[in-house]
């Protein structure tokens, strides 16, 4: 029997709507799962992340587990790695809210990037330093989620202090705890220099992260005036074999979430990865 495709989406790439539509029109484009941040679908739900209640997290909850939709992943969108102290603080203190939420939620992974040490993109980023800034935001991360029994997704980025997927698994072997998990999006490894090499950079990528791997985000990249640029899936540059292969045979029924795909293109990008995740 084929594995099916698990092919969600993230929430707040559909126009923003009232949520009887959204979960039409995510019924409607057949996404089981979905990659949900509260304050960015419905902003007038959330006053501050820290003031997230459990009686939103359950009713937004309540209404996608109803509709059959899963959330595969809880979006906190936070600079874990601030460099002012106050606001990193309150960056980690706005994720565990999220933490202690996420079973409202129905959700059992919240998961973020890592942040920059600056505003925006920096060299600093690429020190050792950086990295053991997150090493200790991730640590306490992952400690308050033992605590409520979820997990933490961290997503590597290009411009982050997590950069590759060795830098990755450093984490992982730096915080040794199985509630620390990875959201792997290959397109955010390309860069202008290594992009030709991109199919090693995924082999290794799911060689070294392995079943550590929770989700996969699904978006493409081509190259335009010498810059990466992230486009639909089936639209750039990436090869998706690897991807899908890992997913239909190493890793069967695992997520994978379509990202930056505006929602006039999300039909054709669902139709591109169903295609060829079939004839793998």
């Amino acid at each position: 029997m084929t594995v099916p495709f698990h092919l969600g989406v993230r929430a707040h790439d559909i126009n923003r709507c009232p949520l009887p539509q959204l979960v039409d029109k995510l019924k409607e484009h057949g996404f089981p799962a979905i990659q949900f941040a509260l304050h960015k679908s419905f902003p007038e739900s959330v006053a501050g992340l820290g003031a997230l209640s459990p009686g939103a997290a359950s009713y937004y909850g309540d209404a996608f587990r109803q509709a059959g939709i899963r959330i595969a992943v809880l979006g906190c969108y936070v600079n874990i790695i601030d460099s002012d102290p106050a606001r990193r603080t309150q960056a980690l203190s706005d994720f565990s809210t999220h933490l202690r939420l996420a079973r409202d939620f129905g959700a059992s992974l919240v998961g973020t990037e890592t942040g920059s040490v600056g505003q925006g993109y920096t060299t600093d980023n690429f020190t050792e330093e950086a990295f053991q800034q997150v090493v200790e935001s991730v640590t306490a991360m992952v400690a308050e989620a033992e605590r409520f029994g979820v997990t933490v997704g961290i997503e590597a980025g290009i411009n982050h202090p997590l950069y590759t997927a060795q830098l990755t698994r450093r984490l992982l072997d730096e915080v040794p705890s199985n509630n620390l998990q990875i959201i792997l999006d290959a397109a955010n490894l390309m860069t202008v220099e290594n992009y030709l090499q991109q199919e090693q950079i995924v082999a290794d990528a799911l060689e070294l992260l392995g079943d550590r791997i929770a989700v996969l985000h699904l978006k493409d990249f081509t190259v335009l005036g010498g810059v990466i640029t992230i486009v639909p899936a089936g639209q750039g540059m990436l090869n998706f074999a690897p991807l899908l292969h890992y997913m239909k045979y190493k890793r069967p029924h695992i997520h994978g979430l379509l990202e930056s795909t505006p929602e006039a293109n999300l039909n054709d990008s669902a139709q591109f990865l169903r295609r060829l995740y079939d004839e793998l």
